[in-house]
């Protein structure tokens, strides 16, 4: 996947984790709701790029077989595709342990 070598997903969490705000201020340098607006961008950019990835994914799939319903229900690459892209986390969970990790600075 293309945005998968720009985006270290390995270290994240799928699921949810209570972090202590004090100590996001502490990795940011800023307040809390100075920090929350930063990784608001930053996930939405993430976002931004797993949705161009998967869509041009999906095109590719919708321009082979436009016409074979039958083929698309039951095209085996295309449910790996899913599969992968539920696994994925949360932008927003990427973006966190992006600061935890001090990969990004604010």
């Amino acid at each position: 996947m293309n945005f998968l070598r720009n985006i270290n997903i390995n270290n994240v969490k799928t699921n949810t984790e209570t972090i202590d705000c004090i100590h996001l201020e502490k990795k940011s340098g800023r307040n809390i709701y100075e920090t929350i607006c930063i990784l608001e961008k930053i996930s939405k950019k993430i976002n931004d790029k797993i949705k161009e990835d998967l869509y041009s994914k999906l095109e590719e799939f919708n321009f082979v077989n436009k016409n074979n319903l039958e083929e698309i229900f039951e095209n085996k690459e295309q449910i790996e595709l899913s599969k992968l892209y539920e696994k994925i986390p949360k932008p927003t969970s990427i973006s966190i342990q992006y600061l935890l990790d001090e990969k990004i600075k604010i």
